[in-house]
């Protein structure tokens, strides 16, 4: 092959429209679960900065381009657990705008890297506060110096949960045909699960949309939140599903473990969200369960937790 044919013809996709129609793969090897009922998921580490997150950050970034609130001399400062972080830094790397990143220093070291390796600034806080400390320290930096900075604000901002009702909803409904009858959406900003479940029912109110969050505040599912025990995102909407499913980590790490030995290299909310599709799909007679896998194994590789058990 021609090696000038691997480059960009003028007028080809850029990194930003490659965001999005991410494939669905089907899942084998659940226990229990009929013959007649279908899981499916929906593999978002397709997308250009590897996970779920490019969606809302890149539909947040635009409503704030286009508000004239993120011009070239501003800095765009969030809270992250790093997914959605990852996706403000390469596209701030693409489109010529500083990012800074506060983020829980127990964050995993992949996530770290690859965000430094983007240019983001990291601002670390306390791991025992999670990613509400993080958010607290954002806001503290914003009210200080307002005029320096973007905010987002992934946790509040209606352009987050706009992203998945517009296109992950539309995705899903165009590739099952119609045919879906359950989703399936981990909580951590809410954005993913409350956008994809309001478009979903829209096009199907018997549609039964479910809530996948840890069992408790101490676990190692880096993204999801036990809203119990943590600051409610504002753009929850406890309306939007009509099930909450909670998951031991324990149960999503050898959920994960158990579909890497089938080929399906997931993170640990992946395997939370497919730990709950199982648990959902036994209960069926027939059906089609989608689940939303927010982002592949290479960024948890370093976690000892795959060498144990």
């Amino acid at each position: 092959m021609d090696s000038r044919s691997l480059l960009a013809a003028p007028g080809s996709p850029g990194l930003i429209d490659l965001i999005g129609n991410t494939p669905l793969v089907p899942i084998g090897g659940l226990e229990g679960v009929p013959a007649a009922v279908e899981v499916y998921g929906k593999a978002e580490w397709f997308n250009p900065g590897g996970s779920v997150k490019d969606r809302a950050a890149w539909a947040m970034v635009e409503a704030g381009e286009e508000a004239g609130a993120l011009g070239a001399n501003k800095i765009l400062i969030d809270a992250t657990s790093g997914n959605t972080g990852i996706a403000y830094a390469w596209i701030g790397a693409a489109r010529g705008f500083r990012v800074r990143l506060c983020i829980p220093a127990n964050a995993n070291a992949e996530r770290k890297r690859l965000l430094k390796a983007l240019g983001a600034e990291l601002m670390l806080t306390d791991p025992m506060e999670g990613t509400d400390g993080a958010i607290r320290e954002a806001r503290r930096i914003v009210a200080e110096h307002p005029d320096a900075y973007f905010y987002p604000d992934q946790y509040s901002n209606p352009a987050n949960w706009q992203a998945h009702y517009r296109g992950t909803a539309e995705e899903i409904w165009a590739q099952t045909e119609g045919r879906v009858t359950h989703l399936v959406a981990g909580v951590g900003t809410a954005g993913t699960l409350v956008g994809t479940a309001r478009r979903l029912h829209e096009r199907n109110p018997a549609l039964t949309a479910i809530a996948v969050q840890p069992d408790g505040p101490l676990h190692v599912l880096e993204g999801l939140k036990h809203l119990p025990s943590c600051a409610m995102p504002a753009i929850y909407d406890p309306r939007a599903h009509q099930r909450t499913i909670e998951v031991e980590s324990e149960q999503a790490i050898e959920m994960t473990k158990r579909q890497a030995r089938r080929g399906l290299l997931l993170g640990w909310s992946a395997g939370a969200a497919l730990a709950a599709a199982e648990r959902a799909g036994r209960e069926l007679e027939r059906g089609m369960v989608v689940a939303i896998l927010p982002d592949g194994a290479e960024r948890y590789l370093g976690d000892p937790l795959w060498e144990a058990g």
